[in-house]
């Protein structure tokens, strides 16, 4: 009886130490960190804790006070919790002035602790020192009369104050960014924005400023808008063309030759433009350009800026694109030359676009060139008005030899015709940012 009564006693101490050293800790991590706290700021904490936890629990801790501001609790597991195996999970919750009223503006800690589910149940703390900042910023926009074109460009000036460390305008689903006046004072600022083609007319831009703790405030400016009656066009696609333009783009693909081609002018199309809107990150925050910007010399336009394109395949429409941008022809492998100077911020073959070239001309300004027969510049090199980029041809998806203009805003493309224009130019851009820096850009030809 007493070495069953030992050897039970030891299977279960040899059963509690195994269940003990299987035991561990959460492991907590705030994605994305968070460095200053507002009214009701959004965190996210990824907790990673094999059998789970029994509790999680946020507080604020300022001047040797602790406040709660978030806990959750789970049914504890002690002995069984080893045939559990959990992945990581993320909570959610929101932590401030709302939840805590008692904190003020200054330095203050983030707690965070969570306890793990299995025997031990040991407790893991994390502290994050963060900033309170309950006010938010401080705009002032411009009084200026803003007549903006559908699909088109403009420009709105401002000045913001207190903390804050994002602005710019947000039309719709878009936002643009701004950047300090060219020899203003602090905190003066202007963003070139763009009114989009999908936008509907009657969107209202505002102007915005923001800060890490989810603060945000926002200002209206005087504007109207025109809008604008995009073409709709239907474009056959004969075999011919699907032939060509499939096994140029897609040599290598599965599939018939229609649903190749859809593929194309579908997946493909965004994937490219998102790749164009994406170079906005590569851009310098000066001036480049002098100017009106040039339109190809001597060139029919084919195709004009948010054309509606009804692609028709035997008698039946099978896909609609807008297409974004001028199609620009004179005659076979002219000279296509840069619209105004910059610096070449992708020179490669681009899906759709073919042999492609974006030029940079500061503050996220660029512009586009494409189905391009060969490429004369490469990414990096600085170019001048005029100056040759390359020869026009039918590189991509295109069905003849032509250069496909077009410009973008902050990665939003627009009409090119404003930028062809001086007038426009200096009553919608120049007139609002003229101060020292930028008269040579006013003043030139």
């Amino acid at each position: 009886m007493y070495r069953i009564a030992f050897a039970a006693g030891a299977l279960v101490l040899l059963t509690t130490l195994a269940l003990w050293f299987l035991s561990s800790e959460a492991d907590l991590r705030v994605q994305p960190q968070v460095t200053v706290i507002g009214i009701d700021t959004p965190v996210k904490v990824r907790v990673q804790s094999p059998r789970g936890i029994r509790f999680f629990r946020a507080s604020l801790e300022q001047n040797g006070s602790r406040y709660p501001v978030f806990e959750s609790r789970n049914r504890a597991s002690r002995f069984l919790f080893w045939r559990k195996r959990e992945m990581p999970t993320m909570i959610h919750f929101p932590a401030g002035k709302k939840q805590a009223p008692q904190i003020r503006d200054g330095k203050a800690r983030l707690l965070l602790e969570a306890q793990s589910n299995d025997l031990r149940g040991r407790v893991s703390q994390v502290a994050l020192d963060v900033d309170v900042v309950t006010q938010p910023p401080k705009l002032a926009v411009d009084g200026v009369q803003h007549y903006i074109n559908q699909g088109g460009s403009e420009l709105v000036t401002f000045s913001v104050s207190g903390y804050w460390t994002e602005a710019g305008v947000r039309a719709g689903k878009y936002t643009f960014r701004s950047f300090p006046i060219p020899g203003g004072s602090k905190g003066s600022r202007f963003s070139l924005f763009a009114f989009p083609w999908d936008l509907p007319a009657d969107t209202v831009p505002v102007v915005y400023a923001r800060n890490p703790a989810g603060t945000e405030v926002t200002g209206r400016f005087w504007f109207k808008v025109f809008p604008k009656k995009f073409r709709k066009r239907e474009l056959d696609v004969p075999d011919t063309f699907l032939q060509k333009v499939v096994s140029q783009i897609d040599p290598s693909g599965a599939g018939d030759l229609l649903s190749r081609f859809l593929r194309i002018n579908g997946e493909m199309r965004r994937s490219n433009n998102q790749v164009l809107a994406d170079l906005r990150h590569k851009t310098e925050e000066r001036f480049l350009w002098n100017g009106p910007f040039l339109q190809l010399a001597n060139s029919k336009v084919e195709s004009q800026f948010a054309d509606v394109r009804s692609y028709m395949y035997q008698g039946k429409k099978v896909d609609e694109q807008v297409h974004l941008g001028f199609d620009l022809s004179v005659t076979r492998n002219v000279p296509d030359v840069v619209a105004n100077d910059g610096k070449v911020v992708h020179a490669a073959d681009l899906g759709i676009y073919g042999n492609c070239v974006v030029v940079d001309h500061g503050y996220a300004l660029q512009s586009i060139y494409a189905h391009l027969s060969e490429i004369g510049v490469k990414a990096g090199d600085t170019v001048k008005k005029r100056q040759p980029l390359g020869k026009s041809g039918d590189t991509g998806l295109a069905g003849g030899d032509h250069l496909h203009y077009s410009m973008q805003v902050d990665g939003v493309q627009v009409n090119p015709v404003e930028w062809w224009d001086g007038h426009w130019i200096q009553d919608r851009v120049l007139s609002k940012v003229a101060h020292s820096t930028v008269r040579d850009v006013v003043n030139s030809p």
